[in-house]
């Protein structure tokens, strides 16, 4: 993130995070708390750590990086994680039939799971099938690694196919709310009839009209193990994206030491940034300073 980028976040969320001047001490600027959130997200260092670097208590370091999260969710998200429309879908589309010659694809979805300290007394809601304790971050994404659309804070131990069952992207599928495009011939491939719109998955989903998973098994015939190729490129869009996320954002690699709901929070704002990293105009920004 270059100084230009901080400044434009600081200028949408500064008056959410600026505290009112006292006659006993001077508040914590609104910059500061912004870039102790910042190196929280990106390093995913202890509050005991960031209070020793910064002057600052513990207790202070914990409520700017909640607070600036919260504003970042509440002032960044309506444009950085906008509902998707026909137009959105579309262009999704086009963008994976260039990339991985994937037609009709409408993004590559995907589980990850952020490792959580045990909350109290929630048994083994949260323990994963890795062993640990967890909340699931569900992305779907787009083949420039833009995160489309995001459900945060399932229990650890619910399968992918659950959390997506039960998030606003599996309801609205159902309930066919999505705006998806209608079913369309295939360039060259007219005598297979109108084809779906479909979202590319792993083998943890079900398969569904507008949902795409892999053949299943090993003894394939050539056709379905190419398929299973072809899908596979496009899907791993979100594994790519997954990585990138938390190579920026390094407290998702890290076992965070916050609430459920307060991860919840602490995700959400990674993801949105995430966003604001990946639009063409920043990326070109950054580039030019190199």
């Amino acid at each position: 993130m270059t100084p230009g980028q901080m400044d434009e976040i600081l200028n949408i969320i500064g008056p959410d995070i600026t505290r009112q001047h006292t006659n006993f001490r001077q508040p914590i600027e609104a910059r500061q708390r912004l870039a102790v959130t910042l190196r929280y997200l990106a390093t995913g260092e202890t509050f005991s750590s960031l209070a020793f670097s910064y002057r600052l208590g513990e207790r202070t370091v914990s409520q700017a990086v909640l607070q600036t999260c919260d504003a970042i969710v509440c002032h960044l998200k309506t444009s950085q994680l906008p509902k998707p429309t026909a137009d959105t879908w579309r262009a999704t589309a086009r963008r994976f039939q260039e990339k991985f010659d994937f037609p009709h694809c409408l993004g590559a979805l995907d589980g990850k799971h952020v490792n959580v300290f045990a909350p109290a007394n929630s048994g083994s809601q949260f323990f994963n099938y890795k062993r640990a304790f967890s909340i699931v971050l569900m992305a779907l994404v787009d083949a420039d690694f833009k995160i489309l659309a995001v459900q945060i804070g399932d229990y650890g131990r619910c399968s992918d196919g659950g959390v997506f069952a039960n998030s606003a992207l599996g309801r609205g599928l159902q309930n066919k709310t999505l705006d998806l495009p209608a079913p369309e011939f295939i360039p060259g491939a007219e005598d297979l009839g109108e084809l779906p719109y479909v979202f590319v998955a792993d083998a943890a989903f079900p398969l569904k009209t507008n949902l795409m998973r892999p053949y299943p098994g090993h003894n394939l015939s050539h056709a379905k193990k190419t398929f299973n190729y072809r899908l596979s490129r496009a899907r791993n869009t979100v594994e790519d994206a997954f990585g990138i996320l938390s190579s920026r954002w390094r407290v998702l690699l890290s076992r965070i030491m916050l609430e459920p709901h307060k991860v919840d929070k602490v995700v959400m704002a990674t993801c949105i940034l995430h966003n604001y990293l990946t639009q063409p105009s920043h990326q070109a920004l950054r580039q030019t300073d190199i």
